[in-house]
């Protein structure tokens, strides 16, 4: 093991960083699975791992069809008629002669519109998935590098960006409701860095990260039974190594929760 750095994933740069999955099959750079309630895929989609296209916004000449009313056509080629009654906008005498009457006026004592962090419109599109919150709740990814090399990924925010998580509690009215916990959905390694305790120093960063965002508690949702490869929310054990508790002991999909405060 050598220098470990953890970095959040708020950027094309950084999501360049995120490590393949195990399974060739799956790829977290192109998951929407928990962001989808319904229709949501874990599937490697190479599509989404290019920029989008920015939108054309220039504007399309008309097509409108030319109309068949020789007397509308005659009008419609006119030119506006001098109106002798409409008057120019009167000048304001208060403006300065490079003052424009039109512009926003700058209130010195109204706050500044605070300009808060994107990914862009032409970013990939999990990276804007992840980056939905930015401005407000801050990142939902991170990403550990062993001397620069990935290694392991983490995905996580508040449950209110994860349909399938919430959708995954409503299944268990005996959880607590107020205040809503944060959600780690995805921890996962690369296979050839397994079991040198990487996932456990980002999960625990996760929860720091969590906790300094006044979250009071983080809830996850293993599957039990589930291989290695093919799961992104390890095991129940792994996560009560981590102080995570069974706050639903249930057979096949338990949830772990792990106060913050």
């Amino acid at each position: 093991m050598g220098t470990i750095r953890i970095v959040d994933v708020t950027d094309v740069a950084a999501f360049e960083r995120v490590p393949p999955c195990a399974d060739p099959g799956f790829d977290h750079r192109s998951c929407d699975y928990w962001e989808d309630a319904d229709r949501g895929s874990k599937a490697a989609r190479s599509s989404w791992l290019k920029a989008s296209p920015a939108a054309d916004r220039a504007a399309a000449p008309s097509s409108r069809p030319a109309t068949s009313n020789p007397f509308l056509a005659e009008l419609e080629a006119s030119r506006p008629s001098f109106n002798p009654f409409a008057t120019e906008k009167p000048a304001n005498p208060f403006l300065t002669p490079v003052d424009d009457d039109d512009a926003a006026v700058d209130n010195p004592f109204a706050p500044k519109p605070v300009e808060r962090p994107t990914v862009g419109g032409d970013a990939p599109r999990k990276l804007q998935l992840l980056g939905r919150g930015l401005g407000v709740a801050g990142s939902y990814a991170k990403v550990l590098l062993d001397d620069d090399v990935p290694r392991a990924y983490a995905q996580f925010g508040p449950l209110t960006a994860y349909p399938r998580a919430q959708r995954t509690r409503e299944l268990y009215p005996a959880l607590p409701d107020s205040p809503l916990p944060a959600v780690i959905t995805c921890i996962a390694t690369t296979a050839e860095a397994r079991r040198q305790g990487l996932a456990r120093r980002l999960v625990e960063a996760v929860c720091d990260d969590l906790a300094g965002r006044g979250f009071t508690a983080v809830e996850t949702y293993p599957e039990i039974g589930a291989t290695p490869n093919a799961t992104s929310a390890a095991t129940p054990e792994f996560w009560e190594s981590l102080a995570f508790r069974r706050a639903i002991a249930d057979e096949r999909f338990p949830v772990m929760r792990r106060d913050l405060a």
